[in-house]
């Protein structure tokens, strides 16, 4: 059992100065301090990143051993990670198959808590860091064995909507339970409505994905740019997200989209359908240098991580960092907090992680005021 006292930042409100206490992995009680006064000290949920290929030296779609995988997960978690889902790359498809196993494996052993097939249904156009070698247009045999060696964890697989086939591969990975992801993606607007419309009412008819409304990953970044005359995706989307039928991801560290630009975002659509995620490779947590991503070499130089001919590479920030930036932007803490915690458990289809409330898992970061982590627990157990 445990205890810790601080403001406590909670899914409906945030309370100036509270205990938190635990016995075994569970939430037991969360009551007001006495002293009526406030605390400098945070209490935050612990983090849910739902896209990361990797961190501390070690790459997720590249890993080779369960030790390669444990490095990765260790480097997010000390940093209030507690939940996080693996995110894979276009590669041989022996090779996607190979980690898409050893992930599963992880994901067993409570590793992982789920993992998000990046790969390779993507346009060329817009494949971002993704080798073109191996991108291809949808084919639902593929697309069922690489969920099959997902052992049950995958939750939702990457998709282009404009491609060949991408309606019927969407409705067949709806039917094994997978939510598409729509991402690096060269579609229109109408093309973008109709679709995410379309796997809205497969997701209703079909009722076994971990949410009911699909997602777009990472807004903005490898897809089409907005242009007034030609709009793009990006608008749908946010519309989409507004109304309640998308979840939208955003890597909210100030490189690969404008802080400002994430805080008027929050003001359109609000904390309940944004994703903040990290994008994260190799290189989270470690000094500039070169690194791996999906087989490909990415050089890190202040912390932007880029392949060859110039393509931003994923992230080197962990998820508390980009809930700080944001605050810093001007976003409320409870809303960003919530944006990397109980939006995105809620994508899981979790109801008892990503929130401090009596019941849940006792999943918990303690911060001081500049967001440095002084306490992490996981299932009521410290590991950091």
């Amino acid at each position: 059992m445990g205890t810790l006292h601080g403001k406590t930042v909670l899914p409906d409100r945030v309370l100036d100065c509270a205990h938190v206490s635990w016995e075994g992995e569970r939430i037991t009680e969360i009551s007001l301090c006495s002293c009526g006064g406030t605390s400098e000290d945070l209490i935050f949920p612990g983090l849910v990143d739902l896209h990361c290929h990797g961190g501390g030296g070690a790459s997720f779609p590249d890993a080779l051993s369960m030790r390669d995988v444990e490095i990765a997960v260790t480097e997010h978690l000390r940093h209030g990670t507690t939940r996080l889902s693996a995110t894979t790359g276009a590669m041989e498809n022996e090779r996607m198959h190979f980690v898409l196993s050893l992930l599963a494996r992880a994901c067993e052993k409570g590793i992982l808590e789920a993992i998000e097939i990046g790969g390779p249904f993507l346009s060329r156009e817009r494949c971002g860091a993704h080798n073109p070698l191996y991108v291809c247009l949808p084919d639902i045999t593929l697309a069922q064995s690489l969920i099959q060696a997902g052992g049950g964890y995958v939750w939702a697989m990457a998709l282009a909507p404009e491609l060949e086939g991408a309606e019927e591969l969407a409705n067949a990975i709806i039917s094994q339970g997978v939510l598409p992801a729509w991402g690096y993606t060269n579609a229109d607007a109408a093309t973008a409505r109709k679709m995410n419309r379309q796997a809205r009412r497969a997701i209703r008819e079909n009722g076994t994905t971990s949410s009911d409304a699909p997602i777009v990953l990472h807004l903005f970044n490898a897809m089409r740019e907005i242009n007034h005359r030609a709009p793009g995706p990006v608008f749908e989307y946010l519309a989409a997200a507004a109304r309640g039928e998308a979840m939208v991801e955003l890597i909210g560290d100030g490189v690969h989209v404008s802080l400002d630009l994430v805080r008027t975002i929050c003001d359109i659509v609000g904390p309940s359908s944004l994703i903040l995620i990290t994008d994260a490779m190799a290189a989270a947590g470690m000094p500039d240098g070169t690194y791996e991503l999906s087989g490909l070499l990415v050089h890190v130089t202040s912390a932007v991580a880029r392949v060859r001919g110039g393509n931003i590479a994923g992230g080197t920030s962990h998820l508390l960092d980009v809930v700080a930036q944001v605050v810093a932007a001007g976003v409320p803490l409870e809303d960003a907090v919530a944006m990397a915690s109980t939006t995105p458990s809620r994508a899981l289809g979790r109801e008892d992680i990503g929130r401090i409330c009596v019941g849940a898992r006792a999943d918990l970061v303690l911060v001081d005021p500049q967001f440095h982590v002084r306490a992490v627990y996981k299932d009521g157990r410290a590991v950091a």
